[in-house]
């Protein structure tokens, strides 16, 4: 998620779009520590100032162009709480996996590590439409019964992501076509109602 802009003329989506591409492309060819604003610039065939009018630096850059793909698809509604989590737990294993992913998270978790702003930014900018999304995966269960009460959802969300982060991006293990699942039995088995 981009930064709020001033009013004025609407941003080109295109020119976005470049330079998400070129972010990616820029990791793959660099590591995330190679990757510079003007060199994303360039390749992107902008200035710098189109890359800061839209982000406030090179960690809210490379978050959205590599791991937010995940907040702009259709919430899952299986029907079942297990199902909509797999879904969605399937849907972080494939971004997590990515080449471009595997070479920025250590980079990039490092910026997050050394700056609380930085993380208070991405919790309250980058993580609140994947909470949105939990939220509604959520209350439909709740409205199913599949839950009772309320349901934690930033400590679900934060599991979820945690355990395909370490998995898969930073041990590198495989993807295999029921890790998904099995994390979302793990997460679902120990809120749902008895």
């Amino acid at each position: 998620m981009a930064t709020d802009r001033a009013a004025g003329r609407p941003r080109d989506r295109r020119t976005h779009e470049a330079i998400v591409r070129a972010t990616e492309e820029m990791i793959m060819l660099h590591g995330y520590a190679g990757t510079s604003i003007n060199a994303v610039a360039s390749r992107a065939g902008v200035g710098k100032d189109a890359i800061y009018r839209r982000w406030p630096g090179k960690p809210e850059l490379v978050y959205e162009a590599l791991f937010t793909q995940v907040d702009t698809g259709p919430v899952p509604d299986t029907g079942t709480l297990a199902g909509d989590v797999a879904q969605l737990t399937q849907a972080l294993v494939e971004e997590f996996a990515t080449p471009a992913a595997t070479a920025a998270l250590p980079g990039l978790l490092a910026d997050f590590a050394a700056d609380p702003a930085l993380r208070t930014r991405l919790r309250s900018s980058f993580l609140a439409p994947a909470r949105t999304r939990m939220v509604e995966i959520f209350d439909r269960a709740a409205a199913r019964g599949e839950i009772a009460g309320t349901a934690q959802i930033d400590l679900i969300l934060d599991t979820l992501a945690g355990a395909v982060f370490f998995h898969v991006g930073l041990m590198g293990e495989p993807r295999t076509a029921g890790l998904a699942a099995q994390l979302a039995d793990i997460v679902t088995n120990g809120i749902a109602t008895r």
